[in-house]
């Protein structure tokens, strides 16, 4: 089973600070580099379900960006990148506290000047689905390439699925991105996002969106994930974990629900495939499996 996955790939370097961070001054702090970008996420926590994704994203030509390929495609992920010889690839710099809740510092990099020109339609052939990270849309410069994907996929016969993934970038204008994604298959926000498109936290508030999509999944944390379709709501509970660094863990959520509603899984098992590998996200360092 073939998926296709548009969206950032990049650096992330996660920082634990071990006490507050003074303003001027210095804290220690226990450091790491990850491979991140959530569009690379989505696609390294698909191949670990089994499924087999290609990434369709732009990075720099410098060190990064080379590493980024080499990781990806030892991992069994297809590479139909981009490279830009003028900008630098992703790098996101995650601070996590205590609680393992994390804030970005994000430079989209290369992933800024993302095109239309980047989407070769052959990529598509024999793909079932394709999936888009909502980062391409909420970002002025990368938007064409956004929706050039989505109209290739629909011209293609794939089904398709976004993540919001920016509240605050879908403030700006709610109206405008949901007539960007007007007819995909599955919208999978997160209850912040819920938030920013409906006003409501409430999972029932996402029979709003159902003109804008066929089903809406809502993952809501430690609150679990409900499935909103035209036959109602479904939720199940979050599973226990130690969470540890919570970045990349909508990543890892829609890599479950994708895998198992393509497989013909229970709008149930659907769910817990996602919160299932959403805990495993967040019981470890780094957005990646």
């Amino acid at each position: 089973m073939s998926v296709i996955v548009v969206g950032d790939a990049g650096l992330d370097v996660v920082a634990r600070p071990h006490g507050p961070i003074p303003h001027g001054g210095d804290v220690r702090a226990r450091i790491e580099f990850t491979g991140g970008g959530s569009g690379a996420n989505t696609a390294l926590w698909l191949r670990a379900y089994g499924v087999e994704p290609t990434l369709i994203a732009r990075i720099g030509d410098d060190p990064g960006g080379r590493l980024i390929r080499a990781e990806l495609e030892a991992a069994g992920v297809r590479c139909a990148f981009t490279v830009d010889p003028d900008a630098a690839t992703c790098c996101v710099v995650c601070l996590v506290d205590g609680d393992g809740q994390r804030s970005m510092l994000a430079d989209r990099g290369a992933n800024a000047r993302f095109e239309p020109a980047d989407i070769d339609p052959a990529v598509l052939a024999g793909a079932r689905h394709l999936h888009l990270s909502g980062y391409v849309l909420l970002d002025p410069s990368s938007r064409p390439a956004g929706l050039a994907a989505l109209a290739a996929a629909k011209a293609a016969g794939l089904t398709t699925s976004v993540d919001p993934q920016a509240a605050a970038h879908l403030t700006k204008d709610p109206a405008g991105f949901l007539d960007d994604v007007r007819g995909i298959d599955l919208l999978m926000p997160n209850t912040e996002e819920l938030v920013a498109l409906t006003g409501s936290a409430d999972p029932a508030a996402a029979r709003e969106l159902l003109g804008v999509a066929s089903a809406v999944v809502v993952t809501a944390g430690l609150n679990g994930a409900s499935w909103v379709d035209a036959d109602g709501i479904t939720s199940v509970p979050s599973e226990p974990a130690d969470c540890v660094d919570s970045t990349g863990a909508g990543d890892a959520f829609d890599a479950g629900v994708l895998g198992a509603w393509l497989a013909g899984a229970s709008t149930v098992d659907v769910l817990r495939a996602g919160v299932k590998l959403g805990a495993k996200a967040v019981g470890q360092v780094g957005p990646q499996p």
